[in-house]
């Protein structure tokens, strides 16, 4: 798919203000006024290809029940793109760096939003948690042909890893409500947990987690009902 094209498409996403209270993790949240992000050609190209992968596996294994490209880019790469602006701003990027932040995308399918928050802070340790082999041998092939490094995939529940990460990521998951006190487990006593979900889901997340401090939730941009959610332990 044409970079130029791809740029244009993600724009509202990396341009939209995001004025969510401060996190209380390694990494400072995006303030609202934060400067747009502008990604470069070769983040780009690496949406390119992971677009021609991902419609390539598509028609082999059921990963997304988007067919259209310019709809995978705004439906997928915005609205992961969106939340990684809001978990790891350019402004603290060193910050990642420094302290080897750990990340964890639960239930990954296609790789949204793990791999696209790879894509944006190279330097985050990403552990992709799916219990699908085929996706997950998806996830393995999407990794080597961008030459992405300091990825773990798990192909295993998340119920059964025994390990804490900074941030905890889960995305159109299926068995919500089952899933969420697994993911809430592996957020580390300084980590988040980061929600992209339908607003109506919003509240059965907290009343399923009550234990947890929440945020106010952020719309993404060009959606009528999908939000960011973020969670921390109390301190």
């Amino acid at each position: 798919m044409d970079t130029s094209r791809i740029a244009q498409l993600l724009d509202p996403f990396l341009r939209a203000p995001i004025a969510i209270p401060e996190g209380r993790c390694h990494s400072e949240p995006a303030k609202a006024g934060e400067e747009p992000a502008v990604l470069s050609p070769a983040q780009l190209h690496s949406i390119s290809t992971y677009i021609d992968i991902l419609l390539r596996w598509n028609a082999r294994i059921n990963l997304t029940a988007i067919r259209d490209p310019e709809e995978i880019v705004t439906r997928h790469f915005g609205e992961s793109l969106f939340a990684a602006r809001y978990l790891f701003p350019a402004s603290s990027s060193v910050s990642s760096v420094v302290k080897g932040l750990a990340v964890a995308d639960v239930g990954s399918g296609a790789g949204f939003p793990g791999l696209p928050l790879k894509l944006w802070d190279p330097h985050l340790a990403l552990t992709l948690i799916e219990s699908n082999h085929k996706k997950s041998a998806f996830l393995r092939e999407v990794a080597r042909a961008l030459t992405l490094t300091g990825i773990n995939i798990q192909t295993d529940r998340a119920e059964t890893l025994a390990t804490t990460f900074d941030v905890v990521t889960l995305r159109a998951v299926e068995r919500f409500e089952a899933i969420l006190p697994a993911a809430a487990a592996l957020v580390a006593p300084t980590g988040r947990l980061a929600l992209l979900i339908g607003a109506a889901q919003q509240a059965q997340a907290r009343s399923t987690l009550p234990q947890l401090e929440w945020s106010t939730s952020a719309p993404v941009p060009q959606s009528r009902n999908r939000i960011l959610l973020v969670a921390h332990r109390p301190q």
